[in-house]
C-alpha cells in the first residue's frame, strides 16, 4: 500500500511533464572527434564498428565522417549511466576493436561529456 506522500509523487509524475525523469538515474553521453592516419579513416570507421556488438547499457553509437576534414571522424554515443560506458571498454569484442584502431589512429579532437535528457532515438 502507498503512503499518502508516494501516491501523491506518483499522481504528479504523471501530470507534470519531466517530473519523472528527475528520479531516474542520469544517462551519460559522449561526443567527440577522432582522426586517422592519412587515407586511414574508413578502416579505422569498420575496426570501430566491428566492436560495438552487444553493449549492455548503450542506447545510441554513431560513428561519422566528417564532411569537411577527411582524416576526422564523430563519434556519438549515449549509455544509461557512466558505469555501463566503463565496463563496455573491458568486452572483449570492444579491447579487440581498440588494439585494431589504435595503430592507425593520428589523434583526438574535442570531446564532451553530456547528460542527455530526451529526444529521437532515446
Amino acid at each position: 500500500m502507498l503512503t499518502r506522500r508516494a501516491a501523491t509523487a506518483a499522481a504528479l509524475a504523471t501530470l507534470i511533464p519531466g517530473a519523472a525523469m528527475a528520479a531516474a538515474p542520469e544517462k551519460y553521453g559522449l561526443f567527440g572527434k577522432m582522426v586517422a592516419a592519412p587515407g586511414k579513416r574508413d578502416e579505422l570507421i569498420g575496426h570501430l564498428l566491428a566492436g560495438t556488438g552487444q553493449m549492455p547499457g548503450c542506447l545510441i553509437y554513431v560513428v561519422a565522417r566528417d564532411p569537411v576534414e577527411a582524416d576526422a571522424i564523430w563519434i556519438s554515443e549515449v549509455w544509461t549511466d557512466r558505469q555501463h560506458h566503463a565496463d563496455s571498454l573491458k568486452l572483449p569484442r570492444v579491447q579487440a576493436a581498440i588494439a585494431k584502431a589504435r595503430p592507425i589512429i593520428a589523434g583526438f579532437g574535442e570531446r564532451f561529456e553530456t547528460i542527455p535528457v530526451g529526444g529521437v532515438g532515446l
